[in-house]
């Protein structure tokens, strides 16, 4: 840029902010706006929360009132259509809009406040409508977005995590946008999957994958959101029938408000670091253990800390632009958002831009309603082979140099530098992702609505997995290309009706019909040979020159699903003291067989809402509900066309006989799967009792549940009853065969204000025991281990008597006198094998928890979250394959742990055992956020910018626990055929430690 351009650009900004600052100035004149607030009984309510604002001059202001209840805005301009919105803990908020202020006839406002137990009046989400908590008879709970655990969220289920009671959402490593698992009330299914429904502004979603190694709700930009419902009981998620055995969580998005209009930037800045790397020996102590256990030590002359040259200190920075408001009828929100994160591992980072718009439009004189729902997004993920990578750097030798002199990474023969795999491979994922919903309202005649909802949810993946050629060690390259097409088609109709007699007597009714069609297809290439140097292959896989179906077959896949459903609800509200919902939904699935195409799920509820009672007269109970429900939900999250016969052609002699004397075989047809049309939905019914109270004017609000989950009819993939079969499985359900979660949560949450300090302290726990029963297997194994020696050994089971996620293990004992392991002979037959494995524990914990709490003062606010379970033990297969001393011998780096046992022989094994099973519990302090509102008297009035909020915060600052992994939280997928596995953890992504810096401005 020249010197004078330079000048006019300065020239342009001076002039700009003189008019800015002139326009200030020049604000029309105005006068104090003052008022009491006080309560039914005439006295002072201090401490109460006023804000005024007008959107046609931009004003916003907010104060509290003193210890009189007396408030008082300076210098508020002389306007028309002002609006002032006044709150305080136990008390119903109290809006006045179209207030008038000007000079000959200032705004002065006494107001008094009525007794609420306000929590108990806010609307919750529920299947296909909304209720207030007070008229809920089924488990409910609803977080709003200032309730959100803070920092850097790739996905809704970090939002809620710690938040509910009954709900654990563990991540399967630490590496952004890696999968959640989440579960509500505890896993229900061997093959079926336990994540709950999600359901967003209607628009129900489909759990597959969209391609990649990525969260496949991270599409959705956690700025968005307005509140998350999650539905724990039959009773309440009945209404979803086919698809609500493992939960619903209803998730809705921001909206605009008519007659106001806002510019909102926030824009966060973050750096994470590794929070526990592993305990491997130093250089030193690696030297000296190689000597000490006899093994020949290759000492390179280097010193190199692997697990810091394959992470970094890795930044995030996030931006979100959302415009909101609306007009007469109309109402918009739109925004736009953009998340740049780096993984602590080197080469590793997500990119996610996103794009929303939401609009309501009310017609013919508000009796229609269109709400049209429409979200953008792409997500970028690139990242090393992760588990390559960290199992280098465990074992590599710390002697070798990192880099040559030049920078480039040091060779060496008999291994590969971890340096040179993070340049060699790459897996790649490009997703598109569109999801939108229109949905048309209309009110027939009074208390009769009739709406129809229409959505949309199409995405497009392409991954590339790339190995780059290599002359030492040596390597031809490869790349293999995976293409994902998702659509999810929804249309739903139904009628609510809601009427009254004599306002005792309330009736709800709502009957609909949805229809839901997903289709699901992949394809997959690959090549192999590429030379070396040149354009990457992911560029232009022409180069490759091996070009054989041998080792390049091409693969596909294609899935339709369709799913039909008529449902209805009845709610009856006796004088607000009684409440009853009767629910049924009919589901004809194109998974189940022709003979069982259609399953009934039918729920019963109710409720009493004492505190209403003549009879009830407490001075600090407020509010006192008891509630009971019995549902029953089903599970259709199985493979497509398991109940059709599955035929395979292939050119082996196991399909068909040569035509000749020779050996050349023609194409053969041959079964692989066998028929099953009386395959019928696996079906979970639940019992719950509950009670919700409130005390001290709802100050302190609770709820305690006891809940009894028990899921049957289990769908399994099994040999044939009859050993003379053309195939050797069929799907199947197991009659007898039942999974029971049950257990009692209990949720507290207390708020208290006094003058200008504000606090609440809250907290929930879960108490849960899972068990299998009847089932007709000594065990359905699950788990697979990995590592040298452990290939097909299992770690998990399914057991009689045991938890789901069981580990079923030989146990270790200790060492005979040749420092060989011993293990325990459980049958007492004389002899060590795997008829001597014996259940050691559960990866499932039985005890969730969580503390959560927030303090505000003047404009300062503080919000802490704690989180953790305990019960559950951990598998730690890194350690199992990575650390014991035949490998320090052999000049293999290892954990510290590996010489924990002096009397152990360097000729060992490291077989699956009780060796290698760890204690899982864990206390972490999950996020920390401190936060400061300039006063908006320091920026002009509120005339332009209403608010500006400055935040620091901190994710994971630390973590208590036994586990000496990367962190106790780890779930790593090692299921076999499908079969869930749980608590293993192998060479998992590190868990990072971040500091968030935030700026948010509205204007």
């Amino acid at each position: 840029m020249t010197t004078k351009s330079k000048l006019l650009s300065w020239s342009l900004c001076c002039l700009l902010l003189l008019c800015t600052l002139a326009q200030i100035q020049a604000q029309s004149p105005g006068g104090a706006v003052t008022g009491t607030v006080r309560n039914a009984q005439s006295e002072p309510l201090p401490g109460s929360t006023v804000k005024l604002e007008n959107s046609s001059n931009r004003f916003s202001r907010t104060t509290q009132a003193d210890a009189n209840g007396n408030f008082r805005f300076e210098e508020v301009p002389y306007a028309t259509g002002y609006r002032l919105t006044i709150s305080n803990v136990g008390y119903a908020d109290k809006v006045l809009s179209s207030l008038n202020h000007s000079s000959g006839n200032p705004l002065r406002i006494q107001q008094a406040l009525e007794e609420s137990a306000k929590s108990l009046d806010e609307m919750v989400v529920v299947g296909y409508g909304k209720t207030s908590k007070r008229d809920l008879t089924g488990a409910v709970k609803s977080i709003k977005a200032e309730e959100f655990n803070k920092g850097i969220i790739n996905s809704p289920e970090e939002l809620l995590q710690g938040k509910v009671a009954g709900v654990n959402v563990t991540a399967s490593s630490g590496e952004p946008g890696a999968p959640q698992s989440i579960t509500i009330r505890g896993p229900g299914g061997v093959r079926t999957g336990s994540t709950p429904l999600f359901v967003i502004d209607g628009m129900a979603l489909d759990n597959s994958s969209t391609g990649g190694a990525v969260n496949p709700l991270t599409f959705l930009n956690p700025q968005d959101i307005e509140s998350m419902d999650v539905l724990k009981d039959a009773s309440a998620t009945a209404i979803y029938g086919a698809r609500g055995a493992n939960g619903v969580v209803l998730i809705t998005t921001k909206k605009g408000r008519s007659g106001f209009s806002s510019v909102n930037y926030n824009f966060t800045a973050g750096v994470s670091k590794i929070a526990n790397p592993l305990p491997l020996f130093s250089t030193d102590e690696y030297k000296r253990q190689v000597v000490a256990l006899g093994g020949e030590l290759e000492d390179f002359g280097g010193s190199t800390n692997w697990q810091d040259e394959i992470t970094r200190t890795a930044f995030t920075q996030n931006h979100n632009l959302a415009v909101s408001g609306g007009v007469n009828k109309l109402t918009y929100y739109a925004s736009l958002g953009m998340q740049l994160q780096e993984g602590v591992i080197q080469r590793n980072d997500l990119k996610r831009y996103n794009g929303r718009i939401n609009i309501t439009q009310k017609l013919w004189d508000d009796r229609l309603t269109l709400d049209i729902n429409l979200n953008a997004n792409n997500t970028v993920n690139r990242r090393p082979n992760i588990g390559s990578l960290i199992g280098g750097a465990i074992s590599t030798n710390p002697t070798i140099p990192a880099r040559n002199a030049d920078g480039t990474p040091y060779v060496f023969e008999n291994g590969i530098n971890p340096l040179k795999t993070l340049e060699l491979e790459k897996d790649w994922s490009t997703i598109n992702r569109v999801i939108g919903n229109v949905a048309a309202t209309l009110k027939i005649i009074k208390g009769l609505e009739y709406k129809i909802n229409i959505g949309i949810d199409n995405s497009t993946g392409v991954r590339d997995v790339q190995s780059l050629p290599n002359a030492v060690p040596q390597r031809d390259g490869r790349l293999e290309t995976y293409n994902t097409y998702n659509k999810n088609v929804l249309m739903e109709h139904y009628f609510t009706y809601n009427f009254n007699i004599n306002d005792i007597h309330k009736f709800t009714a709502l009957a609909g019909y949805s229809y839901q069609d997903i289709y699901l297809q992949g394809r997959g290439t690959s090549i192999n040979r590429f030379p070396i140097g040149g354009v990457e292959p992911i560029y232009n896989p022409g180069t490759g020159q091996e070009l054989t179906l041998a080792n390049n077959r091409p693969s596909g896949y294609a899935v339709q699903n369709e799913l039909q459903s008529f449902f209805g609800r009845l709610n009856y509200n006796f004088d607000n003291r009684y409440l009853f919902t009767a629910t049924l939904r009919a589901d004809g699935s194109s998974k189940f067989g022709e003979n069982n195409k259609y399953g009934i799920f039918p729920s019963f509820s109710a409720a009493w809402n004492i505190d209403r009672e003549k009879f009830f007269n407490s001075s600090w109970i407020s509010s006192l509900k008891l509630r009971g429900g019995w549902g029953q939900t089903g599970n259709q999250e199985i493979p497509a066309k398991i109940t059709q016969p599955l035929f395979t052609a292939t050119v082996s002699g196991n399909a068909s006989y040569p035509l000749d004397a020779g050996t050349t075989y023609p194409a053969g047809v041959f079964f692989t799967r066998l028929a099953n049309p009386d395959i019928q939905w696996e079906v979970s019914t639940q019992i719950d009792l509950g009670f919700d109270f409130g005390l001290f004017n709802g100050a302190l609000n609770g709820t305690v549940d006891y809940f009894r989950k028990v899921t049957n009819n289990i769908l399994l993939q099994v040999p044939p009853a009859d050993p003379v079969q053309p195939a050797a499985t069929t799907w199947s359900n197991i009659k007898d065969m039942n999974i029971i979660n049950q257990g009692v949560e209990i949720d507290l949450n207390y708020q208290h204000r006094k003058g200008p300090v504000s606090y609440t302290i809250g907290g929930n726990i879960t108490f849960i025991d899972n068990v299998v029963k009847n089932s007709p297997y000594t065990v359905i194994p699950s788990g697979s281990a990995s590592g040298s020696g452990l290939t097909s050994a299992t770690i998990n089971g399914y057991i009689n008597g045991s938890p789901i996620g069981a580990f079923y293990l030989l146990d270790f004992t200790g060492f005979d006198r040749d420092g060989l392991s011993v293990y325990r002979d459980a049958n007492q037959d004389g002899f060590v094998n795997d008829r001597d494995r014996v259940v050691l524990g559960t990866a499932l914990p039985k005890r969730i928890f969580s503390l959560y709490g927030t303090m505000g003062y003047k404009a300062f606010d503080l919000a802490i979250n704690f989180n953790g379970v305990s019960g559950n033990k951990l598998y730690d297969n890194t350690e199992n394959a990575g650390s014991y001393k035949a490998l320090i011998a052999k000049g293999v780096n290892t954990f510290t742990s590996a010489v924990k046992y002096p009397e152990e022989s360097t000729t060992n094994d490291a077989r699956v055992s009780s060796r290698f099973l760890k204690d899982g519990s864990f206390f972490r302090l999950n996020n920390l956020a401190l936060g400061y509102t300039l006063p908006m008297t320091k920026v002009g009035n509120g005339q332009f910018i209403k608010q500006i909020r400055f935040s620091l915060t901190g994710q994971n600052l630390f973590v208590i626990t036994k586990y000496d992994g990367f962190d106790p939280e780890v779930n790593a997928d090692r299921n076999i055929d499908n079969v869930l596995s749980y608590g293993v953890d192998y060479l998992s992504y590190p868990r990072a430690r971040s500091f968030i810096l935030g700026i948010n401005v509205q204007f």
